[in-house]
């Protein structure tokens, strides 16, 4: 018997009410630490969406698979034992006896390697989010840029009587109504290190229509919480324990420096007291909070490629109607591009916006998304 659209989308209106009731008073970092709380392994790539009369349904029950995993770039370096007796992805010193820590800025977090290059580490984080269920949309080693594709976390999901019934007959029908997507930064660090950072994003579908009938997907907050969660879980890929994870997530050490706003000279710029390689990591974190997608970056030339991004519009792209309707240079052209620019400036550093030839951009779009740096790095 096939439900009709109403019911469907009642149904995942009633799960999210029942999620969300669960959730409340249950977003520190050792409640999400909970085995049941984080499940991506069973998801689709792409929201359920209502299927055409001469559609077959089987065509959207799409579930991951998880690739196998590859060892490119000269695969897995052999791990060092620790002072603690485990062995770690890490090479471990007098400093950091794990091998590894934990860096912020705010909320923001970011793992160090000790002794480890980007190309070592790069076949351990396709494996990490192969085996947390997720299909990686982006995958460049040369840009350091790792983006999985949108996701649903199905332990959201109340695991009622529909469920256990019905839902696992026509699962893609029970849907939690949110999507998840991860985005990891790999940087160069000094002495031979490597930079790691874990970026969430979110959708939430919101039933719209006066009886409630359809349905359109915002945008929700980025959790740092989970993006704590996922860089501990990362650390135990890594080869630590989860005991050793979590104390290195509660000793993160504060690499903070103001940011301030330079207008002189008819230019608006940013004035970090950072040196480069930290002020080059800092301003790529902040890019990936905001509206900016990354598509490019040349660490040599201090240049950050971005476009802005518009998540709801990518996720219809990337559906079932995206594929059928949407080109590839539709899905291709989703913004104007812009650069910008991070240099040294004697001890500090300077960031800006620029046009082909260099020149610092004028524009009142240039300045907006210095404002929206500014607000980020403060």
């Amino acid at each position: 018997m096939k439900r009709s659209a109403f019911s469907i989308h009642a149904i995942r209106a009633a799960a999210l009410v029942l999620a969300i009731s669960t959730l409340a008073g249950c977003d520190t970092l050792n409640d999400w630490f909970s085995t049941d709380r984080v499940d991506y392994k069973s998801t689709g790539s792409a929201p359920p969406l209502k299927v055409p009369s001469d559609l077959d349904e089987a065509k959207v029950q799409s579930q991951y698979t998880a690739p196998p995993v590859s060892a490119a770039l000269g695969g897995a370096p052999q791990r060092n034992a620790t002072t603690a007796g485990n062995s770690s992805e890490g090479v471990p010193t007098a400093q950091d006896p794990l091998g590894m820590h934990v860096e912020r800025d705010g909320d923001r977090r970011w793992l160090v390697v000790d002794g480890r290059t980007p190309d070592q580490l790069w076949p351990q984080l396709e494996a990490f989010w192969k085996s947390n269920g997720f299909v990686l949309k982006t995958d460049v080693p040369a840009t350091g840029i790792m983006t999985t594709d949108w996701a649903e976390n199905r332990a959201n999901i109340p695991d009622d009587w529909f469920r256990r019934t019905i839902g696992r007959v026509i699962d893609f029908a029970y849907s939690s109504g949110t999507r998840d997507r991860f985005r990891t930064l790999v940087e160069r660090g000094p002495n031979g290190s490597t930079d790691v950072s874990i970026t969430h994003s979110a959708l939430e579908e919101m039933m719209t229509g006066q009886d409630k009938e359809s349905s359109r997907w915002v945008e929700r907050p980025r959790n740092p919480v989970l993006e704590a969660v996922f860089l501990s879980k990362l650390m135990e890929q890594f080869g630590l324990t989860e005991a050793q994870s979590k104390q290195l997530l509660a000793d993160a050490r504060p690499a903070t420096a103001p940011a301030t706003i330079d207008m002189s000279g008819g230019t608006t710029t940013l004035a970090l007291a950072d040196r480069f390689d930290v002020a080059w990591l800092r301003v790529g974190l902040a890019l990936d909070r905001t509206n900016f997608t990354v598509d490019n970056r040349d660490r040599e030339k201090g240049i950050y490629y971005v476009r802005y991004a518009d998540s709801t519009q990518e996720l219809k792209r990337d559906g079932l109607f995206g594929k059928l309707f949407y080109s590839n240079s539709q899905k291709q052209k989703s913004g104007k591009e812009f650069r910008v620019n991070v240099r040294p400036n004697g001890a500090g550093t300077d960031v800006s916006i620029v046009d082909a030839s260099g020149q610092i951009d004028t524009s009142s779009e240039a300045k907006n998304i210095i404002s929206l740096l500014h607000a980020q790095l403060n």
